[in-house]
C-alpha cells in the first residue's frame, strides 16, 4: 500500500513538472522587430537624359569610284590605314591610255600641217585675186579649207586633251585626308565607271556626325518640351548632348544637335536628326553605334533609389514605413530613371520613409525597427 501511494505521487510530479514545462514554452516572448534602414524621401532637382539609338559617321566619307576602265595594276594603301590628301591609293594599267595620248598628238601635229598647207593656199591667191586673175570664189574656197583646218587642229587638241585627262585618271589619288576603309577590289581585277562597289571609301573623322531618329511621340515631347517658337529655335537652344558608345561608356566630348530632316520617313516612322562631335583624337571612326544623350533638368521628382525597389510582374513597387513602423508596399509611378535613382511622380509623397535593404524578408504589415538614414550623406554615395 504505502509502494502504491508513492508511485502516485511520483506520477502527479512528474505530470506537474511536464505542464509547467509546457506552459512555460508557451508564454516564451516573441522575437523583437527587423532592424532595417530606411530612407526619408524629399525631391530633388535631377538630370535626366533622353536616349536614342545612334549611327556614327565621318563628316566627310568620299567614295573612291575610277574615272576609265582598265586592270587595276597597285594598290597603293592597306585598309584602316591614315592617308592625307593628294596621296596615291590606286593605279589602273595605263598603256591603252598612253597609246591614246601619242595617237592625239600625231593627230594634232596632222591637223597643224594640212592648216599650215590651207594657209599657204590663201596666200597664193590672195594676189591673183587683187590683179583680177582670178576670180574672188576661189579665194573664199581657199578660205574655208583653211578655216576647216584650223577647226581640225582645235578638235584634234581637244582630244589630246581628253587623252592626257584619261591617262591621269589611271593614277587614282586621295581627294581628302582621312581613314581607309574596305578595299573590295584586288590587284589584277578589272575595274570601271560602271562597278556598283567604290574601291574603297576615305572618313576624314576630325568632327563625326551621329544620327539618329525620334518616333513620332518622342518628336512631340520633344518639341512641347524645349523653348522656341519654331523647330530651327528649339534645335539652336539645346543644350550639349552626349554620346554613349557600345560598352556604356560615356565619349569624353559633348557634340551639338544641328540639323533636322524635314519630314518623317514613313518606311521607319521615324524623324532623322544629327548631332555633331569633335573627333581630334580619332576615337570614333564610321560605321560605330552608340546612343545619342539628350539631358533635361527636373525640379519636383522625387528620387528613389534602384536598390530599395522590387519587382512584381513588371511594375515597381517599394515598402513604405507607416504608424507603428508597419510596411506598406505601393506602386511607383516613374517618370525617368538615372544611374542610380528612379525619378517618381506618384506612388510615394515627399516625406515618406521607405526601406532602403532587406526587402526580400519582408511583407505588408511587416512592423520593423527603422534605422534612419541621411538623404544628403546618400547622394554623395549614389549622386543624381
Amino acid at each position: 500500500m504505502r509502494k502504491y501511494l508513492v508511485f502516485s505521487a511520483l506520477l502527479v510530479a512528474v505530470a506537474l513538472y511536464i505542464s509547467g514545462c509546457n506552459q512555460a514554452q508557451g508564454t516564451q516572448a516573441a522575437p523583437p522587430p527587423q532592424s532595417l534602414p530606411v530612407l526619408p524621401i524629399n525631391s530633388a532637382a535631377a538630370t535626366t537624359f533622353q536616349e536614342f539609338s545612334a549611327s556614327i559617321e565621318g563628316k566627310t566619307n568620299v567614295e573612291i569610284r575610277p574615272q576609265v576602265s582598265g586592270y587595276l595594276d597597285k594598290i597603293y594603301v592597306e585598309e584602316g590605314a591614315y592617308i592625307t590628301q593628294g596621296q596615291p591609293l590606286f593605279k589602273i594599267n595605263d598603256r591603252p591610255y598612253d597609246a591614246q595620248v601619242h595617237n592625239s598628238q600625231a593627230n594634232v601635229e596632222a591637223a597643224k600641217a594640212n592648216e599650215e598647207k590651207a594657209a599657204i593656199e590663201v596666200r597664193r591667191l590672195t594676189p591673183l585675186v587683187e590683179n583680177k586673175v582670178i576670180s574672188d570664189e576661189q579665194l573664199k574656197a581657199a578660205q574655208a579649207a583653211y578655216d576647216a583646218a584650223k577647226a581640225q587642229v582645235s578638235q584634234a587638241e581637244a582630244e589630246g586633251n581628253n587623252a592626257g585627262i584619261n591617262l591621269g585618271y589611271t593614277l587614282i589619288k586621295a581627294p581628302v585626308s582621312g581613314y581607309i576603309g574596305r578595299i573590295p577590289f584586288k590587284v589584277g581585277a578589272l575595274v570601271g565607271k560602271g562597278e556598283a562597289q567604290p574601291l574603297t571609301v576615305v572618313s576624314e573623322i576630325k568632327e563625326v556626325y551621329a544620327y539618329f531618329g525620334m518616333s513620332e511621340s518622342d518628336f512631340l515631347k520633344f518639341t512641347n518640351k524645349f523653348p522656341g517658337k519654331t523647330i530651327d529655335e528649339k534645335i539652336k537652344g539645346l543644350p550639349p548632348v552626349e554620346l554613349q558608345l557600345a560598352d556604356k561608356s560615356i565619349y569624353p566630348y559633348k557634340g551639338k544637335i544641328e540639323l533636322m530632316e524635314g519630314q518623317f520617313d514613313k518606311s521607319i516612322g521615324a524623324i532623322t536628326f544629327r548631332a555633331i562631335f569633335p573627333n581630334a583624337e580619332r576615337l570614333l571612326r564610321s560605321g560605330i553605334t552608340g546612343r545619342i544623350r539628350i539631358p533635361e533638368a527636373n525640379d519636383g521628382l522625387l528620387p528613389v533609389p534602384q536598390t530599395s525597389t522590387y519587382e512584381i510582374q513588371d511594375k515597381i513597387f517599394v515598402f513604405t514605413v507607416g504608424d507603428s513602423n508597419k510596411v506598406t508596399g505601393k506602386q511607383l509611378h516613374i517618370v525617368s530613371k538615372t544611374t542610380d535613382y528612379y525619378l517618381v511622380d506618384k506612388g510615394v509623397q515627399a516625406g515618406d520613409k521607405i526601406v532602403f535593404a532587406g526587402m526580400d524578408r519582408l511583407t505588408d504589415g511587416s512592423v520593423i525597427s527603422p534605422q534612419i538614414l541621411s538623404a544628403d550623406s546618400l547622394f554623395k554615395v549614389m549622386p543624381l
